[in-house]
């Protein structure tokens, strides 16, 4: 069967065409369908039509539409059968197979698994997106522990072990990007208040090569946590471990970090990084800086 000249030509015009005249493109009831879905958050798990209409700035009569086809799809269901809505089982299942297709999960599963059974505590890998990390795999130890942060969770990049690894990469003028607020959102004592605060914690990261903090975001909870690269030897993601603050020998504490770096390292080289080519394009990017 050939295909119609006329729909293929579309879609090579819409191809080509640069991102800031592809408005025409878009299409407003699927934009705001999916404005509509990200409304809905850990804080907020239950909205009403009312909500909805009122955080889109769009008349409740388009809101319950919208309402209508999500919940015939079953990307929200109603809050116990009333008038509030709240996200489906398909939204969860989309977000599942985005991450079975990630070829970063797919390969740190494995190790993950085998990092727990040898540490017997639980492990996780998370990527960063904006100010946030968001736990992407997760292996769930048997022994009873504090801390359950599951597979989806957000928590703040700057305020946590995990986001300080991600953050490495950031110059300080990047970050300042990020972070443009004078002051940071404290979340416990040891939050950094400043985005030149943060730095120079990030900066300290980065020297070691690994991240190890006692309750730096919760108070019963060390996390040991290194960088995973790719081929470019970029931080695509970080790998770690959460264990009981104050509780292990200082010498059991160094075992779990030496295995910890090393599945991140494992998993680095999976995703084609190789550190003598990294060291180079390093030095290279230096001598530049100075010539400069």
């Amino acid at each position: 069967m050939s295909a119609n000249p006329s729909a293929v030509a579309d879609i090579e015009v819409a191809a080509s065409t640069p991102e800031d005249n592809l408005e025409r493109y878009i299409v407003p009831g699927l934009e705001r369908g999916l404005r509509l879905l990200a409304e809905f958050s850990a804080r907020d798990r239950v909205l009403s039509a009312a909500d909805l209409s009122r955080r889109l700035d769009v008349p409740r009569s388009t809101v319950f539409r919208l309402l209508a086809t999500l919940e015939s799809t079953g990307y929200v269901e109603r809050a116990d059968g009333g008038r509030e809505y709240r996200l489906g089982l398909a939204v969860l299942r989309l977000g599942f197979d985005y991450l079975a297709s990630l070829e970063l999960t797919e390969l740190g599963a494995p190790l993950l698994n085998r990092l727990r059974d040898d540490i017997e505590y639980p492990c996780n890998l998370v990527v960063r997106d904006g100010r946030s990390v968001v736990y992407v795999a997760k292996a769930a130890a048997s022994r009873p522990f504090a801390s359950n942060v599951n597979v989806g969770a957000r928590l703040p990049a700057h305020a946590t072990v995990l986001g300080h690894v991600l953050l490495e990469d950031l110059s300080i003028a990047q970050l300042r990007e990020l972070y443009p607020e004078a002051q940071l959102q404290v979340y416990s004592d040891n939050t950094p208040r400043t985005v030149e605060a943060l730095f120079a914690l990030v900066q300290q990261v980065q020297q070691r090569g690994y991240d190890l903090q006692e309750g730096f975001f919760e108070t019963s909870i060390s996390t040991i946590a290194a960088p995973v690269r790719d081929r470019t030897g970029k931080v695509v993601a970080a790998l770690g471990t959460t264990v009981p603050a104050s509780r292990l020998p200082a010498e059991e504490l160094q075992g779990m970090t030496d295995k910890v770096r090393e599945s991140a390292g494992e998993l680095s080289r999976l995703l084609g990084y190789r550190a003598h080519r990294h060291a180079k394009a390093m030095q290279a990017r230096v001598v530049s800086m100075v010539r400069d």
